[in-house]
């Protein structure tokens, strides 16, 4: 029996079953299914998580934040009866052939119904416009759901359409090829038109009309093929659509032939209604000295444009929260009166069940440790503040490891069958063209020395070919990496030739000549496998097909740049196991951090959905919040030494995870905090709490807290915050006039302090000043286990059972059953005050092994708010040379943009 027809039983069986289908029932009939048949164990493997992709995987349908003064009727489009649905039906049957699963395919349209019920009905009279924003995630789908908004809203009769792009050719033309094959059905460059996805079944389909191709951009000639007279699209009945980058001059041109053929004498489109999506709504917050990307110019034009049609809908897609719509402006009136903010709704989306995500690969430690390799040779060989012209001597260690480990990779899925799929690796090291072109030529000349070692051992003896240097060493990295799939090393070795025969090496920059094309590839029936190198045109949007291995050497503390640089979130069916990301530790440190950060905010606009908040009040609190402070900074402080923002810590952990090094202040802080147990211990005794995990007391006076921060010291780089955190506990004293205190110690060890009840916890640091050569103001050692003092889950210390309970119930109401995180336990329904946490660290670092025996126990601190939506925000100073201590990538550096 093949493969194929094997899967279609195997889904057909389980489709069927009674009762509730869940993988362990899967796993046993397909089993069963295969047990006459000799399948090998990893297609056996394979067809199982097909079938649980299919049939199992989930995906909820989000919320919406909507202004409830608002008198929108959300329930338009149940009332459009006699509407065919044509192009969404064609859609999910592309979708269905694709391979995606009945209940996330059933989610989709739900969530895609809710949003196009926030969008107005296209047939309401007079003159309307409504905005608003979706948040989804990193490669998790949104383009689909775009698409999904994009053919409902042309059934439902919106005429002309518009989807922002990013600033990319390769993305734009990434873009216009889904918008080709899920929406319009034809594809080509203007003049070779050929049917694709949706029009391949319907022969006799009038679709859409496409005003740009995969390789065409709008311009002058595009624009002269076309008829500018939308009101002819209207009378056939066909929505007329546009892909196109989010630049100054496309955006000119469409607005220009909009305008010069269209308006009528009050300069107005009033017949046509008109839905712009932007794609990447986050990628303005590049503040770049780039003339055609300026954000203020870019949004100026896409207002103008919207503004030329008297019914108009802009919907916004952002993979965070920290969206620059929130977070640019220079005060709260503007954001506020812009006329792109979200003032309608805000849709957050979930991803489906099976999603890889930031999560996953950063925050939940049993899977992060698999998956994440810390780079820590890079900077002798691609220093993070190289220069446009440096020369690189060649590939760091590590990244020779990864692209040993690609290969392996590759080899083992050849092993189970992936021979038909793409397979991709990224390196993303430099924002200079010029370095990715010579870490191209180090890469092409180490991969045909790989490729020649395997070429001529691979069919020997397993104990032959291991005489080979090369060979031997991709079977060291093997046991390494690989030890624990069900493929055997000799398995592997037969496969090498396979997976490095047909490898190639891709600039992928706007510079660069070639094309990423795994679509030839699919049309030619084969598949690619690829090694990308490039920068900037890596970090927005461009997906790469069955990405395994990713290797990141960049610093940066642009939140929505380091979480877009993210290209291996997504869904990796059949080779999760084998994908590996190699980050430097400070990295992976903000990576961690920035995944928490925007599950919080996700979680924010869920419970202000709750407590009937509106769009401007998640706008005021995306704004205040302590971490759109870093990204509001870096657009801000181009010149200027010092600045003060606004800032709110409500729903928010914070720690001193910079440690002075001074011995004065580390016995001085050991001393507060000898202090303030003593004094706990003498006047709050009956509120003392003794747990497994440390000692808590409950409910402790404010001042006592207050008092201990005061004389708590911060290193000099933090001190900005301290100053914030003082002063927000002041501004929130009238809700939190109690405290809870928790003393954190190890579970089964001893104390390490003759008056502290408190076990030191081991924490890998790093000097300040070590790994990217900046000074700092004062000499002291950065928290390395991803900028993380505290241990997971610690914020449940001193909870009751109803409390814990809770937790638990909030757990299960966003998806995570029985796993309850520090977010759940700082919801306000259940500790419901702030927590101050004390913690003694045993310092040691991988260069210099444990350090100075004085430092045994340094004192640290976090403090945890409850989230309460309270907007409520105080004033913090920002240092320059803090905030740009580690931030060597400048926007004004890149040289990898799309300049029509």
């Amino acid at each position: 029996m093949l493969k194929a027809d094997f899967e279609v039983i195997a889904l057909l069986t389980c489709k069927n079953l009674p009762g509730e289908l869940d993988r362990a029932l899967i796993d046993v009939t397909v089993r069963r299914l295969a047990s006459p048949h000799n399948f090998e164990d990893h297609i056996i493997e394979e067809v199982i998580k097909q079938v649980e992709t299919r049939l199992v995987t989930t995906m909820a349908e989000g919320v919406s934040l909507v202004d409830i003064q608002d008198d929108h009727d959300e329930d338009w489009v149940n009332d459009k009866e006699g509407l065919s649905w044509s192009y969404w039906n064609e859609y999910k049957e592309q979708l269905l052939i694709e391979g995606w699963g009945d209940k996330v395919l059933h989610s989709l349209g739900e969530v895609t119904d809710r949003i196009l019920g926030l969008l107005n009905d296209p047939h309401t009279p007079g003159e309307w416009d409504r905005r608003g924003l979706v948040v989804g995630h990193v490669q998790s789908g949104k383009t689909a759901n775009y698409i999904g908004l994009i053919s409902k809203a042309a059934d439902a009769g919106y005429r002309f359409i518009i989807v922002i792009a990013g600033i990319h050719n390769n993305l734009r033309k990434q873009t216009q090829k889904r918008v080709d094959e899920g929406f319009v059905g034809l594809t080509g460059d203007g003049e070779k038109i050929n049917r694709t996805g949706v029009g391949k079944r319907n022969k006799a389909r009038k679709g859409p009309v496409p005003l740009t191709n995969t390789t065409s951009d709008f311009n002058k000639k595009v624009a002269a093929s076309h008829s500018a007279d939308l009101e002819l699209y209207e009378s056939a009945g066909r929505p007329a659509i546009l892909v196109i980058k989010k630049n100054v001059t496309t955006l000119k041109r469409v607005y220009e032939w909009l305008r010069d053929l269209n308006t009528e004498q009050d300069t107005q489109i009033s017949k046509i209604p008109m839905l712009l999506i932007d794609d990447e709504a986050d990628n303005a917050s590049i503040n770049t000295n780039k003339p055609d990307l300026d954000p203020t110019k870019t949004n100026a034009w896409i207002r103008q444009l919207l503004n030329l049609f008297k019914k108009s809908c802009y919907v916004g897609y952002t993979a965070t929260p920290f969206a620059n719509i929130f977070i640019n402006p220079k005060d709260e009136n503007e954001m506020l009166g812009d006329e792109l903010f979200p003032r309608d709704f805000i849709y957050c989306l979930d991803a489906p069940s099976n999603y890889f995500g930031a999560d996953k690969v950063f925050i939940e430690d049993d899977i992060s440790s698999g998956v994440l390799r810390t780079i820590s040779d890079a900077e002798d060989y691609i220093p993070l503040s190289h220069k446009r012209f440096d020369e690189i001597p060649d590939l760091p260690p590590s990244a020779v490891r990864a692209l040993q480990t690609f290969v392996l990779a590759k080899a083992i899925r050849v092993l189970r069958g992936h021979e038909s799929k793409h397979c991709s690796m990224m390196l993303n090291v430099s924002r200079f063209v010029d370095t990715q072109r010579q870490i191209r030529e180090h890469v092409s000349h180490y991969l045909s020395e790989v490729h020649d070692a395997i070429l001529s051992n691979y069919k020997k003896p397993v104990s032959e070919a291991l005489r080979s240097s090369m060979i031997a060493q991709l079977k060291n990295v093997f046991d390494a990496e690989y030890a624990d799939c069900p493929e055997t090393w000799e398995q592997v070795q037969n496969s090498l030739y396979c997976a490095s025969e047909g490898m190639k090496t891709y600039l992928v920059n706007s510079k660069s000549d070639e094309s990423l094309d795994y679509g030839k590839y699919e049309d030619a029936g084969d598949a690619l496998t690829a090694v990308a190198i490039g920068g900037l045109s890596l970090s927005r949007g461009l997906t790469l097909e069955g990405l395994t291995v990713s290797y990141m050497y960049r610093n940066t503390k642009m939140y929505d740049t380091l979480m877009q640089m993210g290209r291996w979130f997504g869904y990796r069916p059949g080779y999760d196991d084998l994908c590996r990301i190699y980050l430097s530790e400070d990295s992976q440190g903000w990576y961690a951090h920035i995944a928490e950060a925007s599950e919080d905010l996700r979680q924010q606009i869920k419970q202000m959905r709750r407590d009937g908040f509106s769009p401007r009040d998640f706008g005021l609190y995306v704004r205040s919040h302590p971490d759109a402070l870093l990204v509001t900074a870096l657009n801000k402080m181009r010149h200027a030494q010092k600045m003060i923002f606004k800032v709110s810590f409500d729903g928010v952990q914070r720690e001193t995870y910079v440690l002075p090094a001074s011995e004065t202040i580390r016995r001085d802080n050991l001393a507060e905090m000898s202090s303030l147990f003593l004094r706990l211990n003498n006047d709050f005794n009956g509120q003392r709490i003794d747990e497994r995990g440390g000692v808590v007391w409950r409910r402790v006076p404010l001042e006592l807290v207050l008092e201990f921060m005061e004389k708590f010291r911060f290193h000099r780089e933090l001190q900005g915050y301290k100053d914030a955190l003082l002063s927000y506990t002041r501004e929130v004293s009238d809700r939190h006039p109690c405290w809870d205190i928790a003393f954190i110690s190890l579970v089964g060890s001893s104390p390490a302090h003759d008056i502290l009840p408190m076990a030191a916890q081991r924490r890998q640091v790093g000097r300040i000043d070590s790994q990217i050569k900046k000074p700092s103001e004062e000499e002291g050692w950065y928290v390395g286990n991803k900028q993380k003092v505290a241990g997971t889950g610690v914020e449940s210390i001193g909870l009751n059972e109803g409390e814990l309970a809770r937790a638990q119930e909030i757990a299960r109401e966003n998806g995570r059953p029985n796993k309850p995180t520090d977010r759940d336990y700082r919801h306000k329904t259940v500790r419901g005050r702030p927590l101050l946490m004390l913690h003694l660290l045993e310092l040691f670092n991988k260069i210099e092994g444990d350090i100075d025996v004085k430092a045994a126990l340094m004192p640290a601190v976090g403090f945890s708010f409850p989230a309460f939506g309270d907007t409520r925000s105080v004033e913090c100073v920002v240092n320059k040379v803090w905030l740009e201590r580690d931030m060597v990538d400048s926007p004004d550096e890149e040289d990898d943009y799309d300049i029509d």
